[in-house]
C-alpha cells in the first residue's frame, strides 16, 4: 500500500514538473520574441545611469545623442564641414573634411587646364647613312692598310639630305582666345627649330615665335586659332609660404597635363639656371615642392582658385622637391609691353654693378662701362663708384637687385636714386629708357 501511495506521489510529481516546464518553457520562448532580459536590464537601470550621470552615452533609439547642452545644427549635412555648437555659444569644434580640399584641387586643375599647352620642338637634321670606316687608316707601313678591319659607322648622308625630328617638348598656357601663348624662353630660344602646340582638346598647331624677353626667362608665341579657353593670371605678390601650389605641363614631353601637388617652400628665391646653352641668373622666383619635371618649362603653377601665381621654369639637380617658377606678375609686365608695342620693351637706366654691404656698386663689367653713355644713369649724374642704395624708395641688396626693381617700372617713368658718393648721400632723379640690344 505504502509503494502504491509512493508511485501515485511520484507521478504526481512528475506530472506537475511537466506542466509547470511547459508552462514556463512557453512563457520563456515568449519573452524572446517580445524582450530581452539583457536589453531590459539596460533600459531599466543602466541606460538611466549612464544618461543622468554622464550624458554621453549613445542610445539605440537615439542612433547618436551628443551631450546635454550641444546640437548639430540642421542646415549642416555630411558633405559639408561639421560643426558641432553649444547652445548659445560660439562654434567650438570644426572638422573639414579632406573630401573638401580634394575637391578644391580638382575643381582647380579643372579650371587651369583647359588652356595649358603641350609645345614639340623638331628639327630638320641630317640623315644618317652607314660608312665604311677602317679604323687603322695609314697607321701600317709598306701598302698594308690594316685589310680586313673595316667597320661601318653612322655619317652624314653624302647628298645632304636632312629629315624632320623630334628633339625635345616644353609647355605654355593660352593668354587670349586668339591663340597667344605664354612659355619660358629656353623652351623657344632656337631660331632653327619648329614648334608644334597640342592644345587641351587635341587640336595641333604650327606656333610662331613672337617675341623673347632677354632679361627674364620668358617668351611669348602664336597659334592662328580664335575662341579659345585663357588662363586666369593671379598675383604673385600675395603668395604666401605654405599655400598650395599646383604644378601642370607636358611632363617629360610626353604626359600631357600631369598634375602635381604641393606647396610654396619659398618666395623671392635668387637661383643660377643651366640652359642649353649658358647659365644664367633668375632672380626672385617662387619655390615649390609640387614636381616640375622635364617638359614642365612653361607651364603654370597655380593656386587653389585655379590662377596662375608662376611659370615653371627650373628644377634643383641632385635634391628631389625643389622646383621654381617665375612670378606670374612679372609675366603680365612682359605681355603688357607686348600687346602695346608689339614686342618686349625692358627699362634701362645703364650702369654696371656688383653687389656690396650697402647696396650696389657702379663698376666697371666685362666688356662694359660702368656708366652706359647716354643713358639715363649718365644723364642722372651717377658716375663710376658710387654706391646706388635705393630707387623709389626700394631698398638694393641681396634680397632685393637693382635689376628686379628696374623692372618694376617702364620706359619713361622718372625715378628717384639714392646713391653714396665717399660719404655723401645724394638723391638724384632719373628717366628710364629702353634697354639695348646687347
Amino acid at each position: 500500500m505504502k509503494e502504491s501511495k509512493s508511485k501515485i506521489f511520484v507521478v504526481l510529481l512528475i506530472a506537475v514538473f511537466v506542466l509547470f516546464f511547459l508552462a514556463g518553457g512557453q512563457s520563456i520562448f515568449f519573452e524572446k520574441a517580445e524582450a530581452n532580459f539583457v536589453k531590459d536590464f539596460y533600459n531599466r537601470f543602466l541606460r538611466p545611469f549612464f544618461l543622468q550621470n554622464l550624458n554621453i552615452f549613445p542610445s539605440p533609439a537615439d542612433n547618436f545623442r551628443l551631450p546635454d547642452g550641444y546640437e548639430k545644427p540642421a542646415s549642416e549635412t555630411e558633405t559639408k564641414d561639421t560643426t558641432i555648437r553649444k547652445r548659445g555659444a560660439a562654434p567650438i569644434i570644426e572638422y573639414k573634411p579632406v573630401i573638401e580640399y580634394e575637391r578644391a584641387v580638382i575643381n582647380a586643375v579643372e579650371k587651369a587646364a583647359s588652356a595649358v599647352v603641350a609645345i614639340i620642338i623638331s628639327k630638320d637634321v641630317p640623315v644618317l647613312e652607314r660608312c665604311l670606316y677602317n679604323p687603322f687608316g695609314d697607321f701600317f707601313e709598306g701598302g698594308l692598310r690594316g685589310e680586313g678591319f673595316e667597320i661601318y659607322v653612322p655619317c652624314p648622308s653624302p647628298s645632304g639630305r636632312t629629315e624632320r625630328r623630334r628633339i625635345g617638348g616644353g609647355s605654355g598656357f593660352i593668354v587670349s582666345s586668339d591663340g597667344l601663348i605664354l612659355t619660358n624662353r629656353h623652351v623657344v630660344s632656337d631660331a632653327s627649330a619648329n614648334y608644334t602646340v597640342f592644345t587641351s582638346d587635341g587640336k595641333t598647331y604650327e606656333a610662331k615665335v613672337m617675341a623673347l624677353d632677354e632679361t627674364e626667362d620668358l617668351a611669348i608665341i602664336k597659334i592662328e586659332a580664335v575662341g579659345l579657353p585663357v588662363a586666369v593670371l593671379g598675383n604673385s605678390d600675395l603668395v604666401r609660404l605654405g599655400q598650395t601650389a599646383i604644378a601642370v605641363g607636358n611632363a617629360l614631353g610626353e604626359f600631357k597635363n600631369t598634375v602635381s601637388v604641393g606647396v610654396i617652400s619659398g618666395i623671392r628665391r635668387n637661383i643660377s639656371a643651366v640652359g642649353p646653352r649658358q647659365v644664367e641668373s633668375i632672380e626672385d622666383v617662387i619655390q615649390t615642392d609640387a614636381a616640375i619635371n622635364i617638359g614642365n618649362s612653361g607651364g603654370p603653377l597655380v593656386n587653389l582658385r585655379g590662377e596662375v601665381i608662376g611659370i615653371n621654369t627650373a628644377v634643383a639637380r641632385g635634391a628631389e622637391n625643389i622646383g621654381f617658377a617665375i612670378p606670374i606678375n612679372k609675366a603680365k609686365r612682359v605681355l603688357e609691353s607686348f600687346k602695346a608695342t608689339g614686342r618686349i620693351v625692358v627699362p634701362f637706366l645703364g650702369v654696371s654693378h656688383s653687389l656690396t654691404e650697402q647696396g650696389v656698386k657702379v663698376i666697371k663689367g666685362e666688356g662694359f662701362p660702368a656708366v652706359w653713355p647716354g643713358s639715363a644713369a649718365e644723364k642722372a649724374g651717377i658716375k663710376e663708384g658710387d654706391i646706388i642704395l635705393e630707387l623709389n624708395g626700394h631698398k638694393i641688396g641681396e634680397n632685393q637687385s637693382l635689376a628686379s626693381v628696374i623692372r618694376k617700372f617702364q620706359v619713361g617713368d622718372r625715378i628717384s636714386v639714392k646713391i653714396k658718393r665717399g660719404e655723401v648721400i645724394l638723391n638724384l632723379r632719373a628717366v628710364l629708357t629702353e634697354k639695348p640690344a646687347m
